[in-house]
This record gives C-alpha cells, structure tokens and sequence, in this order.
C-alpha cells in the first residue's frame, strides 16, 4: 500500500497563490493514488477543493486554532471504497492536548491526527498518525514526537505510519528521538529510496532542505520504496515543497 505527505502551502505569495496550485496539487494526488495520505497547511477553503476535486477519499481532521474549521487541518484522507475508519481523533502538541492551545516554546497552535484503518476486504488494518511540527519551539518539537511516539504504541501492536512537515532535518534532537525505538524513517530504510529533498521555498537552486517525512513501525510495516515528487505541474510549482510517498507492506 502506499502513504502520502504534502505540505500544500496554505496561502502563498499572489504569484504562488493558493488557488492558483489547486490543479497541480490534485493531479499529484490523483497520479500517486495512495490507500491514505496526511495534509499539512491545508485551510478550510483547500478542505473544500480537495472533498471536491478526490471525490473517491474520505477524510478525518478539524481545523487546528478551534477543533472545528478554523485555522490549518492536518487531515488524514483515505480511499473511501477501501478502507473503513474506525477509530479516528485529534491531540494538539501541547501540555493541554485535549483542546487547541500552543504547547510549550511553540510559536503556532499545532495539531496532530490519526486514523485506524480497515482494510473492507482483508479486515486488515492501520493506523495513520499525521502532523505539522512548529517551525521555531524546539523544545515544542521533542516533545510532540514525544506524544506521536505514545499514540501510536496506544494501538497495540497495529502497523503504524506517521506522515507530517516536522520541520527539522536529520541531524536535530526532534528526529533522533522520532526514529529512537520503534519507528523507523521510510527514506532510510527503503531499499528502493530517494535522496532528494522535500522544501526547496520556490526556489530550488538556491533553498533546500529535507523535512518532509514518512516514518513507520519498523516492527510491523514493512518499507518498499521511498519517493519525492519532485516535478512542475501546470507550469508552477504546486507548492513550496515537494510531496513524499512510501510504498510498504502491513
């Protein structure tokens, strides 16, 4: 099966503007098809295209600044004629992760949701945990993987997948501690893997960065293959990073 990650970029500059992306973000999408796939940036107008234009995905996730629409979602969507969610939620990274606050050094709210996914005609299932990590607390971000990291032990032994923006690179005490233990980085240990990088800021000669990642189980899921989508879509970029996809066997 396959899990996808994709920071859409929430707004963007008026010559990167948001709905000007919307086509390229979807074709993407539709041209990867993955059993699920976990959005960071996405606002309740990019909510609305993205029901609209991926009909054949259902989707579980609030907005993060009130638990209901406003603010970023970091949805979890999967296919609907496939899989049967049953158990889903949220938690904000924060010491209140119960109702929407900032946790800690953190400069943004941020949020954090999962599914449990059945598969309809094997009765196996997975769960998805996906997130947007903050871009200034570090402290904020240990301590979310922290939280991920007790969520998905929470599942008893299920097959775990976390797709998310962490907003680090590999050499930072955040991604030691995500990959300390049970989880593994799917780029890492794909044995058909890619090296490129994730964030290139619309300028990908000059910025780039490798912080978009898909992490598993290394217990229970087994990696297949790692990949960046790397390429331009309508003439533009579809964002100011690239989406990330792992092929993996439960």
């Amino acid at each position: 099966m396959r899990v996808l990650s994709f920071n859409v970029l929430c707004y963007g500059s008026p010559s990167h503007f948001w709905l000007k992306r919307v086509k390229g973000v979807v074709k993407v999408i539709k041209d990867a098809s993955p059993d699920s796939f976990g959005v960071q940036e996405a606002h309740k107008h990019w909510m609305k295209e993205l029901t609209e234009n991926l009909p054949e995905y259902g989707y579980v996730g609030v907005g993060r600044d009130d638990g209901k629409t406003e603010g970023e979602y970091a949805a979890v969507f999967y296919k609907k004629d496939l899989y049967d969610v049953a158990e889903s939620g949220n938690f904000w990274i924060s010491e209140t992760p119960g109702v929407p606050s900032k946790g800690w050094d953190s400069a943004c709210v941020r949020i954090c949701t999962y599914a449990k996914l059945v598969n309809k005609q094997t009765g196996k299932a997975y769960v998805h945990i996906n997130t947007h990590l903050d871009h200034v607390g570090t402290v904020a971000r240990v301590e979310g993987v922290k939280m991920i990291k007790e969520k998905a032990a929470s599942f008893g032994g299920l097959p775990v997948v976390c797709t998310g923006d962490f907003n680090v690179e590999q050499d930072t005490d955040c991604y030691v501690e995500m990959v300390s233990g049970n989880m593994a980085d799917a780029r890492k240990v794909s044995p058909d893997t890619d090296d490129s990088f994730t964030f290139h800021g619309f300028r990908p000669g000059k910025t780039h960065s490798i912080i978009d990642f898909v992490f598993i189980d290394k217990n229970t899921v087994k990696p297949v293959k790692f990949k960046v989508i790397n390429k331009k879509e309508y003439g533009r970029y579809y964002s100011d990073h690239y989406a990330v996809y792992a092929d993996v066997e439960i």
